[in-house]
C-alpha cells in the first residue's frame, strides 16, 4: 500500500469489475469508500469502510464520497443499456471537479464496460489495434467491451454501440484533460471467469492481447495506487489464460 494513499473512493463498485476491485483494495490495506445507488447490490461481506448511497450525477453525493479520500478509482458502466447517455462522462466530470476542490490528484479510470453479450462480424478489412494487421474478425465479448472501438474508425463501430462508445470517448477526454495524475485504462474483453494471476501485460497506447480477467484488471487498478509508472498515460492491459 502507498504510504501517501490510504483512503480510496471507488465509483462503479457494483459493476462486474467494481465488485472484485473493492475486496482487492481492502485486502491491499486501503480504507475504501463507495458511492452506490442501490446498496443491496453490494455483497454482505463487502468490507467497505463507508457506503454512500447516491448518484454519480449528483454533485453533492459525489462531494460527500470524495471527502477524506486520497485517490479515486472510476469503473463506471451502463450494464446492458445501449441507449444514448452522458452518465459516464458527466459522472467523471463531477468526480474530477470534486477531486480538484479537495486537492486529490490520483485517479485511475477505466474506459470500458456494459454487461451485454454480443457477437458482431466486421466484413470489411480494417486496421485492428490489438494485433496490428488487417483481417476480418468475429468478436464475442461478454460482457460488452467498448475499448477497442475507442481505437477504431467510427465508421467501423456497429451503429447500436455508437452512443455508448461516444460517451466513453467523452469520459476519456475529460480524464485526459483534467490535469490530474490520471491513469486511463483501456482493457480488451473483460472475462468473468478467468482467475486472478497478477501476471498481465501493460502497454502504453496499445493493446497486445484480447482478454483480461476481471480479477487481474481490478488488481491493476489497485496496483496503480502505489506506483506512478503509468501516471498521465493511456494504457492497455491484457493477460494470458489457458
Amino acid at each position: 500500500m502507498s504510504e501517501s494513499i490510504k483512503n480510496v473512493a471507488i465509483f462503479g463498485a457494483t459493476g462486474m469489475t467494481g465488485l472484485v476491485t473493492l475486496p482487492l483494495a481492502v485486502a491491499a490495506g486501503y480504507n475504501v469508500t463507495v458511492l452506490v445507488r442501490d446498496p443491496a447490490r453490494l455483497p454482505a461481506e463487502h468490507k467497505a469502510c463507508r457506503v454512500v448511497v447516491g448518484d454519480v450525477l449528483n454533485k453533492e453525493d459525489v462531494k460527500k464520497t470524495i471527502q477524506g479520500q486520497d485517490a479515486v478509482i472510476i469503473v463506471l458502466g451502463t450494464r446492458t443499456d445501449l441507449s444514448p447517455t452522458t452518465m459516464m462522462s458527466e459522472g467523471t466530470r463531477n468526480i474530477l471537479d470534486a477531486m480538484k476542490a479537495g486537492g486529490i490528484r490520483k485517479v485511475v479510470g477505466c474506459m470500458s464496460g456494459t454487461e451485454e453479450s454480443w457477437t458482431v462480424r466486421v466484413t470489411e478489412s480494417f486496421q485492428l489495434p490489438i494485433n496490428h494487421h488487417k483481417e476480418t474478425i468475429s468478436l464475442y465479448c461478454p460482457p460488452l467491451c467498448f475499448t477497442a472501438f475507442l481505437l477504431w474508425d467510427r465508421s467501423k463501430v456497429p451503429p447500436r454501440l455508437l452512443p455508448v462508445t461516444e460517451d466513453h470517448d467523452r469520459m476519456y477526454m475529460v480524464l485526459k484533460e483534467s490535469g490530474l495524475d490520471f491513469v486511463a485504462v483501456m482493457p480488451p474483453h473483460i472475462d468473468d471467469n478467468f482467475p486472478l494471476t497478477e501476471k498481465y501485460t501493460v502497454t502504453e497506447n496499445m493493446l497486445k492481447g484480447r482478454v483480461i480477467s476481471k480479477y487481474d484488471l481490478g488488481h491493476f487498478f489497485v496496483k496503480c495506487l502505489s506506483i506512478s509508472d503509468w501516471d498521465r498515460k493511456t494504457v492497455g492491459v491484457c493477460g494470458e489464460y489457458s
